[in-house]
């Protein structure tokens, strides 16, 4: 909730235009797209060790669409780790995960985290 009245203040008090505010959303749901297409990819691998990877290019993937993009990453990828580290599955885990996923985001190479054998398809 608090990314949406982050986006809301952001349009109302600071007068974003709606020309930029629909660019900012559009990017928003492609990055939405292209972490959910990682994430798809992820599970059909269904490959030893290669989560990280799998991070590091949703995230890459939906950086490169522009602001809108790089906020819907983080967001996705913040509400992830969250979730996993409230339920208690390894705070190690979580940090290596979002490592991965601040990699991506800064428009780093995402193969830097690909694992040797993973199929090129991917």
């Amino acid at each position: 909730m608090k990314p949406f009245i982050a986006i809301i203040f952001c349009f109302l008090v600071l007068g974003v235009d709606s020309q930029s505010w629909f660019e900012f959303m559009k990017q928003a749901g492609q990055g939405t797209r292209d972490m959910w297409r990682a994430y798809s990819d992820m599970k059909e691998a269904n490959w030893k060790n290669s989560d990280k990877y799998f991070h590091a290019r949703g995230n890459y993937d939906a950086a490169q669409r522009g602001p809108g993009g790089a906020w819907a990453a983080k967001v996705i990828s913040d509400a992830r780790e969250d979730i996993r580290r409230f339920i208690g599955r390894g705070t190690e885990q979580s940090r290596a995960n979002q490592f991965a996923n601040e990699w991506g985001r800064s428009g780093l190479n995402p193969n830097y985290f690909r694992p040797l054998g993973l199929p090129s398809k991917y």
